[in-house]
């Protein structure tokens, strides 16, 4: 049989992914360390890419290149009529590449990690901004990216309540009775209710900037905690100075990308900002609103990566042309 280190490549599906178990803190503890190399020139990223073909797709790539000697890609489509058809809205695939040959080391999918690595982006700004009493957390859209970050956050914070909203009642209502089987009180609720009773707010609708604006910051809890991972679209834009502290995820992507998240008056600063220690003064109501980058993506597939091969996980794939020559 062919080895990894033969000419061919790790294959890594999403289940193969899942099965190693990773904890979101490790996931959490990655990106923390991927933004201090950022900090420190040993991490290079590009800004991510996006594009809004219509019919409500989504498509984005990340780009990343470390001191590992690995270099991530990561392409990502979301396509709102998946569902009907039977499929996640969210695929794609990530490339792993030594960084020095560009030869190809893993084809991995793409969707626990971006999940996961979304809650995790999450995880590493509530450590510092959320309420470590925060008992109650309120979610808005009740997909992937609610079981990921309720999965995420009941390793750092108390939590005892899950408030509910979602445009789908069979979702909403699917969400609630997963929380309620793993201990949680959790109920259906309306968007107001929602963010007057969370310590802890999680937005996560789908991304189609035809949404009119539904959420107001002022509904929020003076010490509460919003993470945004829709691209601000459910909140009234000039509701969101009311957070005390926003961090987003970067401030070189956000001065590039087409359409602001925000008022950069808003904005507190970025991750590496906060992790670093450089933001002065750190206020609640606070929130993270992000797009997604490259680090994040980078961290996460490195850590998948590494402890695939660690445990034997995944399957090789012989190089063929290598076969043939030999």
């Amino acid at each position: 049989m062919a080895s990894h280190e033969d000419g061919g490549f790790l294959y890594l599906p999403d289940s193969a992914i899942e099965a190693l178990a990773i904890p979101p803190g490790e996931i959490a503890d990655a990106i923390e360390a991927a933004l201090i190399a950022k900090s420190d020139g040993r991490l290079h990223v590009t800004p991510k890419s996006a594009l809004l073909p219509g019919n409500g797709r989504y498509m984005m790539s990340t780009l990343a290149v470390g001191d590992e000697g690995l270099t991530v890609l990561k392409t990502v489509s979301v396509s709102p009529d998946n569902p009907g058809r039977g499929l996640p809205s969210i695929n794609g695939a990530i490339l792993v590449l030594d960084a020095e040959t560009g030869l190809l080391k893993s084809v991995m999918g793409a969707n626990w990690i971006t999940a996961h690595r979304t809650a995790a982006l999450s995880a590493v700004v509530a450590r510092r901004l959320a309420d470590p009493a925060s008992a109650t957390i309120g979610f808005v859209g009740c997909g992937v990216q609610a079981r990921s970050h309720l999965a995420a956050f009941r390793a750092l914070f108390p939590l005892q309540q899950v408030l509910a909203c979602g445009r789908s009642a069979a979702n909403r209502d699917a969400f609630c009775e997963e929380a309620r089987d793993s201990g949680l009180d959790a109920r259906a609720t309306d968007a107001e209710e929602t963010l007057r009773g969370a310590d802890i707010v999680v937005t996560s609708i789908t991304l189609d900037y035809s949404v009119e604006p539904f959420l107001d910051a002022a509904w929020m809890k003076p010490t509460a905690f919003a993470a945004i991972t829709d691209l601000c679209i459910p909140w009234h834009a000039d509701s969101l100075v009311r957070f005390g502290t926003v961090v987003i995820d970067d401030l070189e992507q956000e001065r590039t990308a087409e359409r602001p998240l925000m008022g950069a008056q808003a904005i507190a600063g970025d991750l590496t900002d906060l992790v670093t220690e450089r933001i002065d003064e750190l206020k609640r109501p606070a929130a993270f609103a992000f797009r997604g980058l490259a680090l994040g993506d980078y961290a996460a597939a490195v850590l998948a990566y590494s402890r695939a091969r660690e445990t034997g996980a995944g399957q090789v794939v012989a190089d063929v042309t290598m076969d043939r020559g030999s």
